[in-house]
């Protein structure tokens, strides 16, 4: 961009039109609903409501993990929020999570339900009510929270950073994507040097910890997330790639990455979740199949 017709910010800022790109209808300054809608409300003690982004990926992984451990308490309805129609504007949902994001989700197993917003509150949430997923020495416990909350800081910078300009912006602009790109690949080598020294990202034991990182770095490094994998050369990154690989590998991850997913093959869309058999029975190539026989 020339100096002649370079940006100059106005003394004070004002809303004046939608910014462009991918999800510039449902931008906006402020916050609170701007429709009326109760939120369905399934048998199950828990109600997450949420969609299949890397964000939501961490909570449905979560539960599927909890499931396979045997956790029958941790039977959950996934109800779809499709963001991009503004779902998570609804009178409902701003109720759970006043900041109007997925994942949200409602504890009803006891007497009085308990709202619980934010991925990582989620995951924090779930791992000490089960008392799975995050170890219980204070040495342990500290070094899974530290990589839990380093994931919670860092991945805006690769998501509304580097994924906006690179695949979401109304147009490509050669500086916000340089600056995200090298964040984005500073990071992979800040997770590529400790996995050089750990299996997982607190040691030896799978937490919630890598629950919580591998749906964005973990997919970023296996060419899952905006097309970027060549452009970042993440192949390069030799640790994340076996990290990434087998955390893909287990049965509860490919479970958790199916429900709320509304894109991609249709055998890997769930669009809701409400019991174990939805997997067999409820994936979108069969229900085309039910319609196309109807």
């Amino acid at each position: 961009m020339s100096q002649e017709n370079a940006y100059v910010p106005p003394r004070v800022w004002t809303w004046e039109r939608a910014s462009g790109g991918t999800f510039s209808s449902i931008n906006r300054p402020v916050a609170g609903p701007t429709h009326e809608k109760a939120l369905p409300v399934g048998k199950h003690p828990f109600q997450l409501y949420s969609m299949g982004t890397p964000n939501g990926v961490k909570a449905t992984v979560m539960f599927e993990e909890l499931l396979a451990r045997g956790h029958t308490g941790a039977e959950y309805d996934a109800w779809l929020i499709r963001i991009g129609e503004g779902d998570q504007f609804g009178s409902g949902f701003v109720e759970i999570n006043p900041n109007s994001k997925i994942p949200a989700m409602v504890d009803r197993s006891s007497s009085e339900p308990i709202r619980v917003f934010e991925s990582g509150a989620i995951l924090l949430y779930l791992a000490e009510k089960f008392g799975e997923f995050l170890p219980a020495d204070p040495a342990g416990r500290t070094e899974a929270l530290n990589w839990l909350f380093w994931q919670m800081g860092s991945a805006p910078f690769l998501g509304g950073g580097f994924g906006h300009f690179y695949a979401y912006a109304p147009e490509k602009l050669e500086y916000p994507i340089d600056r995200y790109a090298m964040e984005t690949k500073r990071q992979l080598d800040v997770l590529d040097r400790r996995l050089a020294q750990t299996r997982y990202l607190a040691g030896d034991t799978y937490t919630i910890a890598d629950i919580a990182s591998w749906p964005w770095y973990g997919q970023l490094a296996l060419d899952r997330l905006y097309g970027a994998g060549e452009f970042l050369q993440v192949q390069e990154y030799q640790n994340v790639q076996r990290w990434a690989r087998e955390i893909d590998a287990r049965e509860a991850v490919q479970r958790g990455r199916m429900v709320n997913r509304t894109f991609g093959e249709p055998e890997m869309q769930l669009h809701e979740r409400h019991d174990a058999s939805d997997f067999t029975l409820r994936t979108e190539d069969v229900v085309a199949g039910e319609k196309g026989h109807a």
